[in-house]
């Protein structure tokens, strides 16, 4: 196969990965709104728990699994993922086929939900590192862009696809048939991926000079500029998971639940900001790709996220507002659609950050925040709802998405590189 063959044949390898891991990771919520909670008498705050367990022990563990990337490379530890994502899902299935009395349940899913958010943690750092290893400087946020948007297209079918699959042979036989197509696509990604681009312009993994190249790398990301650069980054990327987490776990139960949508309605409506998310990644990466080559690194690739975070808070804010249901889906559905503009922007900037031999570190740092804040997003979201309401559970996202936003205004991608050093179109 040709270099560009093989180099978009990866891609569709990574966007079929992430794709496959977050439809594992969001499945939970499905069965749990409309079978686990109800069957075995688990209240929303402590599903709310069992969702954070993954969260939690990802977030952990996420720059351990940068480390691995860059010392294994991306090809092993996404294959790690993989294998760890499709045992602990149909894991999952096993425990409702009633081995376990409805006590124990909630503790076995609390349990197996940790451990699939460890295998879970080389995903995202690992495909942002082989999307640096395998594109040119002028492609690598649009390739970042696909990656990310096919992630967030499984949270947009999870509910239709899961729910119709639970509703023909129940939530524990459908966890073993996704965790069963995982297997077998995991190992097809481990037949065909290498860790070494076969395109001059990227920067390939050399097997075995990773660990000797280590200090190295960290004395150039650890100069105080990139530190800085890397501590904002991590911020503004926590308020884009606090945002994220929001809609991710608790929309269709707001819809369902709250707003009493009907059960087919709420599905659907549930689906459209995730698909509009999925569907904005890519022209997200597109835009910046393009901003960098107008305005160079400096301010090109902060362009895109300064607008964007900002203006999803504002229309996040106007569906709290909102009184009759299409507005509010409509207004909810475009946040985080124009969120989903700004998504590739911080995958690139982590591993140009992080350098040749640190990116997927530095890019495990970023994601780390991300997931340290936006795994409270699931217990405080139900509790805010409790004490005062649901429309200021939601609220407090378009807040922390406004402060999200304006730490691009300090944020500098690349500390070497100046407005005027534009890549060539």
């Amino acid at each position: 196969m040709k270099p560009a063959g093989r180099r978009w044949m990866i891609l569709a390898f990574l966007m079929a990965l992430c794709f496959i891991s977050h439809f594992n990771r969001a499945s939970i919520t499905s069965a749990g709104d409309e079978r686990i909670m109800q069957q075995f008498g688990i209240s929303p705050e402590r599903m709310g728990v069992i969702y954070s367990a993954f969260l939690v022990v990802y977030t952990l563990f996420m720059i351990p699994g940068g480390w691995l990337i860059d010392r294994r490379g991306p090809r092993i530890a996404l294959a790690c993922m993989g294998l760890g994502s499709a045992f602990f899902c149909a894991l999952t299935g096993g425990i409702g086929f009633g081995i376990l009395t409805a006590g124990q349940v909630w503790l076995a899913l609390f349990g197996v939900r940790a451990l699939m958010g460890l295998m879970s943690t080389p995903l995202h750092p690992g495909a942002a590192r082989a999307a640096g290893n395998w594109f040119p400087p002028g492609q690598q946020s649009l390739a970042n862009g696909l990656i990310t948007g096919a992630s967030i297209l499984a949270y947009a079918v999870v509910h239709p696809v899961f729910g119709s699959l639970i509703d023909r042979v129940d939530w524990p036989t459908a966890f073993l048939i996704t965790g069963g197509l995982t297997v077998l696509l995991t190992l097809a990604w481990l037949a065909f991926a290498t860790d070494n681009a076969e395109h001059p312009e990227a920067a390939p993994i050399e097997k075995g000079s990773v660990a000797a190249s280590e200090p190295e790398a960290m004395s150039g990301a650890c100069s105080a500029t990139r530190r800085r650069n890397l501590l904002l980054l991590t911020l503004s990327y926590a308020a884009v998971g606090y945002f994220q987490y929001l809609f991710f776990y608790w929309l269709h139960y707001y819809f369902d639940s709250v707003l009493h949508m009907e059960k087919a309605e709420s599905r659907y409506f549930a689906g459209l900001p995730n698909l509009a998310m999925a569907a904005c990644m890519p022209i997200g990466g597109w835009l910046t790709d393009r901003a960098v080559r107008w305005r160079g690194e400096g301010s090109g690739g902060t362009l895109v996220p300064k607008i964007g975070m900002i203006l999803s808070s504002l229309f996040l804010g106007c569906g709290i507002f909102a009184k009759d249901r299409v507005t509010i889906v409509a207004c909810f559905t475009i946040a985080l659609g124009v969120l989903g503009l700004c998504e590739a922007s911080f995958w690139t900037a982590a591993v140009r950050l992080g350098g040749r031999r640190g990116g997927g570190t530095a890019a495990a740092i970023m994601n780390t925040g991300g997931n340290g804040i936006g795994l409270l997003a699931p217990v405080i979201t139900p509790w805010i709802g409790r004490v005062l309401s649901w429309e200021y559970g939601i609220g407090v996202g378009a807040v922390v998405g406004v402060l999200g936003g304006l730490c691009w205004f300090w944020i500098k991608p690349d500390p070497g590189a100046s407005n005027s050093n534009k890549v060539p179109s």
